[in-house]
């Protein structure tokens, strides 16, 4: 959707009445630093509209919450080459090595849908240490693991921690940024789980020369250690201002905007903003009947009757937003992403690499190639916006999947002679599928459905999408190698590349523009039943 001008995302405008009342106390000192009223009438734009600065406040709690995704990366990452390892030392067939890796995401749907309520009962930052304490009881559980079923057990408890972090931390990122940074710092989590996937990819080659029944299990065990870091880390960071708005805790969620903002005044109108939409929400809750005083539900709310707005009496707009997070979250992992990694080395000794060193090296290539990609997204995805990101990486993953489709068809059908051509074709073509997706899906997808949902509904709609993106994403890990050895990978690759295309149209076709509005706004995009780019 077409912004009406910079103003209008740059700019603070009066108050409602109902607002206004929020801040009592607001004075003209307080307002210095916003929009002159003279800006307004004359549609200046903001002087720090064409170079917004980062909030260095803002900036350390989103990398503290952030820190959380290199957990999943990590475990994606180091997956992809210990299931060699474990497959000779525990004698275990391929369909077990699929359940192997593909529980974990089945597993945090569970994670997912139990985070949202969390978070709204005890907050968002307590939360976070949740999901990296339950990790790091399933990395210690992976790395002592004697056997099949012990260390299914460690993926089992490793998934849960897995559903809380992808929820919890984008949804405290895009609550603690201010609007013109938000899509830079709600990225984040995408950049750590890139670093986490590379930093599995080194620790393969760095422990793949040990015995086999113990480097897999150094690589898995390992994970404890960034769990540990960010559990402590945490301590440090302040809690979400919106979600302390909702609980009646308004002089401390004001503390934290004022230190998230760039002048009291613009952190008291902020402020005035998230209570007027949190008295909103608590309203429409009362219409239906669950309270008869909004003002005193706001403290002792706990997220209950959500679920039901979501999906048995939602609005037309909730829908709307509904069908967008579920959407994105579902083709970003039946894009195949999780699954060309998690089995790269299977993927490229398709494609005629044997030596397993060889193969592992390939892998630190491929995640070097996705962590750079996702700092680059992260930094143009402000200024570009989320669609164009989204539908330029869509695109992007279309082709690369269907030339690694027929370079993969070609080399199964070659015989003993491998053409060192389409092998280099396969390789750039598996590195270029990722870098597409580090700078579309992959840091948008957390972006956009943690932003595009009302502040009541937002952390239970948010684990409602992500359940669906971990679902899908076990669904594919868990068949990958099966389907494969029916249509062969080079099949696969067509099915996923013919995915990627139906994702452009949908992009296009139900996605608006969120760049530069404040969380507050959004709402108002999906009123409309059509939009343009």
């Amino acid at each position: 959707m077409e912004e009406n001008s910079a103003v209008e995302h740059h700019c603070y405008y009066p108050l409602p009445a109902s607002a206004a009342k929020a801040v009592p106390n607001l004075s003209d000192d307080d307002k210095e630093g916003t929009c002159a009223e003279e800006d307004i009438l004359h549609n200046k734009p903001s002087t720090s509209q064409g170079n917004p600065s980062i909030n260095k406040y803002a900036l350390g709690g989103a990398i503290l919450a952030s820190t959380n995704s290199i957990l999943l990366g990590y475990d994606i990452g180091v997956m992809s080459g210990a299931a060699l390892f474990i497959r000779q030392d525990l004698k275990i067939t391929s369909v077990q090595v699929e359940i192997l890796i593909g529980c974990l995401n089945v597993c945090s749907l569970f994670g997912s849908l139990a985070s949202g309520k969390t978070s709204d009962w005890i907050g968002r930052r307590y939360t976070i240490i949740v999901a990296a304490g339950t990790f790091l009881i399933g990395a210690i559980l992976m790395g002592l693991a004697p056997s099949f079923l012990f260390l299914m057990a460690g993926r089992v408890v490793a998934g849960i921690g897995v559903g809380y972090s992808l929820m919890i931390s984008p949804v405290y990122v895009a609550e603690l940024s201010p609007a013109l940074t938000r899509g830079l710092l709600t990225s984040l989590p995408e950049v750590f789980i890139s670093v986490g996937i590379l930093l599995g990819y080194v620790s393969n080659y760095v422990f793949s020369s040990l015995p086999n029944d113990i480097n897999w299990r150094l690589m898995l065990g390992v994970a404890a250690l960034p769990a540990v870091a960010v559990a402590l880390g945490v301590l440090a960071m302040p809690e979400s201002p919106r979600w302390l708005v909702v609980k009646g805790r308004f002089e401390e969620a004001k503390q934290v905007l004022i230190r998230t903002s760039e002048n009291k005044g613009e952190a008291e109108l902020r402020l005035a903003e998230i209570q007027e939409a949190a008295s909103a929400s608590l309203r429409n809750k009362d219409k239906e009947g669950s309270s008869s005083d909004s003002s005193n539900n706001s403290g002792t709310w706990h997220g209950q009757g959500v679920w039901r707005e979501l999906l048995v009496t939602p609005t037309r707009p909730v829908l709307r937003i509904l069908v967008a997070a579920i959407g994105v979250n579902f083709f970003m992992q039946a894009s195949g992403n999780d699954a060309v990694i998690y089995y790269s080395p299977e993927v490229f000794k398709e494609a005629g690499i044997v030596n397993e060193k060889h193969l592992l090296g390939v892998t630190v290539i491929m995640g070097i190639t996705k962590t750079c990609f996702a700092l680059i997204s992260a930094m143009f995805l402000d200024r570009l916006g989320r669609r164009t990101m989204l539908l330029l990486g869509s695109c992007g993953m279309t082709v690369s999947l269907f030339l690694l489709g027929f370079g993969s068809t070609f080399l199964k059908f070659s015989g003993d002679t491998k053409n060192e051509l389409v092998i280099a074709l396969c390789v750039v073509a598996v590195c270029a599928t990722v870098a597409f997706f580090s700078i579309g899906l992959g840091p948008t997808t957390w972006v956009y459905s943690s932003e595009i949902f009302p502040l009541r509904l937002r952390a239970q709609g948010s684990s409602l999408a992500i359940s669906v993106n971990r679902l899908v994403s076990g669904i594919v890990s868990m068949t990958f190698l099966s389907v494969s050895e029916a249509i062969t990978f080079g099949g696969m690759f067509f099915v996923f590349g013919g995915v990627m295309a139906c994702a452009t149209l949908f992009f296009y076709c139900f996605l608006p523009e969120t760049k530069g509005k404040n969380l507050e706004e959004i709402e108002a995009l999906f009123e409309d039943q059509t939009h343009s780019a």
